[in-house]
């Protein structure tokens, strides 16, 4: 019976902190997970997938549990002949013997299929008619992704690989799905920290973007009432995904899993005849990938690869990426004010980060402050969406420059 009851006690989760380092570093993570949950559930900051995420890191960090194997898909699984491989069956059929429950949730991360479904449903939840009617605005989504760039030079300064640096650039996108493709493919290693920094920043575009709208626009620029947009035909809104696939597509093919679900995604509801399936993409279906994406996204956010002094210059180079994307985007906007003679309000490149719809009512509150009678939302909705498409075309390069 003592050997019983010995025999549980060396199986408790408390039985495999081997170290106080080990104990502090775990209480530490749980303390990270409380922060997560107050934003998720007291802020309402982005919980949707905040909330999940934090659940995730939870179940990674409990001892014992073997929930989760991230060394499998980072260093290979060892082979009956004593190597390592990184080949993706191999994984797949370790996973299949050995793996625990959060190892099968992570694969639709590691094959890239949940951030897809993710802007399968985005797209048939967005209305690309203001870019459509004012394709000029595509210039503010390309001028928005500065931000990605600098921050990939500057990883480079600090000592990230390229591959990391990639993975920590695409932050400036402000797109949550393409952050989590982008490092799974090139940093998996990375995903807990940048997940987090990608989420957190979106969730604060309302504390961040207005200093920066104020800073690079005058009092006059503010109040600058936009005509309104002219009318889309039906037309022109199924002829847009189909020709915005074809075109991206041949042009950045790595770019394909996201440009072509999303756009198949707004074909699903511009259409007029699937009603259902758009639905199902916009609600049921990706609903249930966001669970998956938010918990297996957490549990990667394990304390011996989030507990790092990198983990910090994440947070630091995420911040600064998303700051220049908004800025690029307000220079943009600044530059269109200028050659269109102020038709042009510039705040409204501001929401050419592809934080849907988000940015564009940030852009749309701080035009009111200076004009109530001011309404720019539907003009913010082009470069927004325009963004979208950016930050996935920048995914793209990356993944062909380095996947």
């Amino acid at each position: 019976m003592l050997d019983a009851i010995n025999s549980f006690l060396a199986t408790t989760g408390i039985a495999q902190f081997e170290s106080a380092e080990m104990l502090i570093k775990t209480l530490i993570m749980y303390l990270i997970v409380g922060v997560l949950v107050y934003l998720a559930i007291v802020k309402k900051f982005e919980p949707l997938l905040l909330l999940p995420i934090a659940f995730g890191m939870l179940l990674a960090n409990l001892p014992g549990a073997n929930l989760f194997h991230m060394d499998w898909f980072i260093d290979g699984v060892l082979m009956e002949d004593g190597t390592y491989s990184h080949q993706l069956s191999d994984i797949f059929l370790h996973i299949l013997n050995n793996g625990g429950f959060l190892d099968f949730i992570y694969l639709g991360v590691k094959f890239a299929i949940y951030p897809s479904i993710i802007f399968m449903g985005v797209g048939a939840m967005t209305d690309f008619s203001p870019l459509i009617a004012n394709p000029k605005t595509l210039f503010l989504g390309a001028a928005a992704q500065l931000g990605v760039f600098v921050a990939f030079t500057g990883a480079l300064l600090l000592g990230f690989t390229e591959l990391e640096a990639a993975a920590i650039g695409i932050i400036g996108g402000a797109d949550g799905p393409t952050a989590i493709l982008v490092t799974s493919k090139l940093a998996p290693h990375l995903l807990g920290a940048i997940a987090i920094a990608a989420y957190s920043y979106m969730a604060l575009i309302p504390m961040i973007q207005p200093p920066l709208m104020k800073l690079m626009t005058t009092k006059k620029e503010r109040k600058i009432k936009m005509q309104t947009l002219r009318p889309v035909s039906k037309l022109e809104l199924v002829l847009f995904p189909i020709v915005v696939t074809a075109v991206v597509c041949l042009i950045v093919p790595a770019a394909a899993p996201l440009i072509g679900l999303l756009m198949f995604g707004n074909l699903l509801t511009v259409s007029g005849v699937t009603e259902r399936l758009s639905k199902t993409a916009q609600n049921e279906f990706m609903n249930i990938v966001t669970i998956c994406l938010g918990i297996s996204v957490g549990a990667t956010a394990n304390a011996e690869n989030f507990l790092a002094w990198g983990t910090i210059k994440i947070i630091v180079l995420g911040l600064i990426a998303f700051s220049l994307s908004t800025l690029g985007g307000l220079l943009g906007g600044k530059i269109m004010c200028w050659f269109t003679k102020g038709k042009v309000n510039p705040l409204i490149g501001s929401a050419g980060v592809s934080a849907v719809p988000m940015a564009a009512r940030v852009a749309q509150k701080v035009g009111q402050e200076e004009d109530p009678s001011n309404f720019l939302l539907m003009h913010a909705m082009g470069p927004n969406v325009a963004g979208v498409i950016g930050s996935a075309i920048a995914a793209g390069v990356f993944l062909a420059m380095f996947g």
